[in-house]
């Protein structure tokens, strides 16, 4: 099974080409921070299943994630902030390859950011839709390369 370089490496083409073809059909617009927004989503979601475990990914993984949290609370960000923070404590409610490693969760677990951002916020589902497929694809690419199909 990979270690976290080969979980993000398969995010990353996954996530990649997903991005690429939505792009190149008209899906969604070119528009680099958005799409740097997605890539990061997909990429982090490619971690995600494995972050129960004490690891490099789940140190790179929980950095990222500290680091995005206090740069929300900064700029006053705090509902955002704390669904960010909702969503990193996810894993600590199961063990390693567990319900992290579900076909299930892999469509649940993203859903916290279509639902979360429409309560706080009102926004739309059709603009979280990329965000959380970005999240999906990221989630199976992890998935896939432990052999979980």
């Amino acid at each position: 099974m990979p270690g976290y370089r080969g979980h993000l490496l398969g995010g990353l083409a996954l996530s990649g080409g997903a991005l690429f073809g939505a792009v190149s059909f008209k899906l969604i617009p070119f528009e680099p921070k958005t799409l740097l927004a997605l890539l990061c989503i997909a990429l982090l979601a490619s971690l995600f299943p494995d972050v129960d475990t004490d690891s490099k990914g789940q140190n790179l993984f929980y950095g990222l994630l500290a680091g995005l949290d206090l740069g929300l609370m900064i700029k006053g960000l705090y509902k955002w902030a704390a669904i960010l923070g909702f969503c990193a404590m996810l894993p600590a409610l199961g063990h390693h390859r567990g319900w992290t490693h579900t076909w299930w969760a892999m469509l649940l677990v993203p859903s916290v950011i279509l639902v979360l951002p429409m309560i706080f916020y009102s926004i739309s589902i059709e603009k979280l839709l990329p965000f959380y497929l970005a999240a999906v694809i990221g989630y199976f690419s992890h998935l896939l390369l432990d052999r979980k199909f």
